[in-house]
């Protein structure tokens, strides 16, 4: 089922450098509706939830450590094509790799502290939407 929302987070490092506005600066002029947004921060206990889909991978105690070391902006976007169209705005992990003009080019620092995150699919998007959103917090 394709739909028009998508999940981001701003990364703790992105926000530790004061890149909120600008970061969300680039997501509207991109077209994007934001239809939640929080500012909030995760355990280690829900950090592992969120990711535990890499629990076996060799990066994941390293990126559950990393996700839970300041806060983070979690958000809901909406556009048509959101999926591929934001993860086109974000650009590659590897900011040495990313597209000039993406989010990732101007504010991430590596391949680890990459600024944001952006749901790789539909299905994705919902589960991750769901994990920080209720209904009453979606406009």
């Amino acid at each position: 089922m394709k739909t028009n929302r998508t999940f981001t987070m701003i990364k703790p490092d992105a926000v530790a450098a004061g890149n909120i506005g600008g970061i969300l600066d680039m997501i509207t002029k991109g077209g994007f509706k934001i239809v939640a947004l929080k500012y909030t921060a995760l355990s280690a206990e829900k950090a592992g939830l969120f990711y535990e889909v890499h629990k076996e991978r060799p990066f994941y105690q390293g990126l559950v450590d990393f996700m839970s070391s300041g806060p983070i902006v979690a958000a809901i976007l909406e556009k048509d094509n959101a999926i591929a169209d934001f993860r086109a705005l974000i650009g590659a992990t590897n900011p040495a790799d990313a597209a000039e003009g993406t989010i990732r080019k101007k504010y991430a620092k590596s391949i680890g502290e990459n600024a944001v995150h952006g749901s790789d699919s539909d299905e994705n998007a919902d589960i991750e939407g769901n994990f920080f959103f209720s209904a009453f917090e979606r406009f």
